[in-house]
């Protein structure tokens, strides 16, 4: 069996399509997968299982981009294509069976909205997957435990909340007393340097912890989360990486929609700002409301029957 599966150009809505995928291998443990998508998101992709190929899809001048990517795959007989642009594409290539996502903004999660296609409810959680080698570079790089991973940048500066704020509450989790006592900290960020101006701040503030701001592969920065004690940080693809790879994850909203991208985990939440989405600052996002929700997430869970 052969797949198409074209997906996103953003690392956040790739980690998110995850789920699909994995639901695809595992129900065809045979099939032989090819991943079309934008340059950012490749890393999300390049230790995939069942990976045939994986097609960069650059953008281009009057959509010359999806020419591009016909001309690549138009000449193969598929048993299914997922396409997740909801572009004409799906419907340009041979295939036995077509899945189409649809384009705009729609009420509800787009996890569910990714489900629906493949008619999967619950929809499958994004997964993340990494190389033994990865693993081994993050063992180096955060040796021990436990660690505090924050991401304090964001692809949009309306996204990024207060870098004091992040140096409150990792203090806070840190110090004595603390729902992460003693714990280390790691601070994460996308390469270039915008995203490095971000997180100067938080790193001047904690001179002892271990900079990745821009260093890592995805394939190893999800290695890395995946040691994390507890992610903190903004609405981003890291953000979505984190859960995926189960580490609690703290996500904070305030001009973007929780409903729409909260974080897709086994422990993760959402910490929304007070007010509309896209409308409201992350100023309005108190510190002491993060950290609730951050001890709320660490405090062991209580068995059935037994009284805490």
């Amino acid at each position: 069996m052969r797949i198409l599966f074209v997906t996103a150009t953003r690392i956040g809505d790739a980690v998110l399509s995850t789920g699909l995928l994995d639901h695809l291998i595992r129900t065809h443990p045979g099939a032989r997968i090819t991943v079309a998508c934008g340059p950012a998101a490749a890393g999300v992709f390049a230790r995939m299982p069942q990976r045939e190929a994986l097609i960069v899809l650059a953008k281009r001048r009057w959509s010359l981009h999806w020419l591009d990517l016909w001309r690549r795959v138009a000449f193969t007989r598929w048993d299914l294509v997922v396409d997740l642009r909801a572009s004409a594409l799906a419907w340009t290539v041979p295939a036995r069976r077509r899945l189409t996502g649809r384009g705009g903004r729609r009420p509800g999660h787009r996890l569910a909205h990714l489900g629906a296609l493949m008619r999967l409810a619950p929809p499958p959680l994004p997964v993340a997957w990494t190389a033994p080698a990865d693993e081994a570079r993050a063992a180096a790089l955060l040796p021990g435990g436990p660690w505090l991973v924050l991401g304090p940048t964001a692809n949009w500066v309306e996204k990024v909340w207060p870098a004091e704020r992040f140096v409150q509450v990792a203090r806070a989790l840190v110090s004595p007393g603390g729902a992460l006592e003693g714990a280390r900290i790691a601070i994460l960020g996308g390469p270039g340097p915008g995203e490095r101006a971000m997180a100067t701040p938080v790193l001047e503030a904690f001179p002892a912890a271990v900079d990745l701001v821009g260093t890592l592969a995805l394939p190893e920065v999800a290695a890395v989360l995946r040691r994390a004690a507890l992610f903190l940080g903004n609405d981003s693809g890291l953000m979505h990486l984190a859960a995926a790879t189960g580490a609690p994850t703290i996500g904070l909203f305030g001009r973007s929609s929780a409903e729409e991208y909260g974080p897709c985990g086994p422990n993760a939440r959402a910490v929304e700002a007070d007010g509309p989405p896209f409308v409201t600052p992350m100023t309005d996002l108190p510190a002491p409301r993060v950290l609730a929700a951050a001890e709320s997430l660490l405090r062991p869970r209580v068995p059935e029957g037994q009284v805490a």
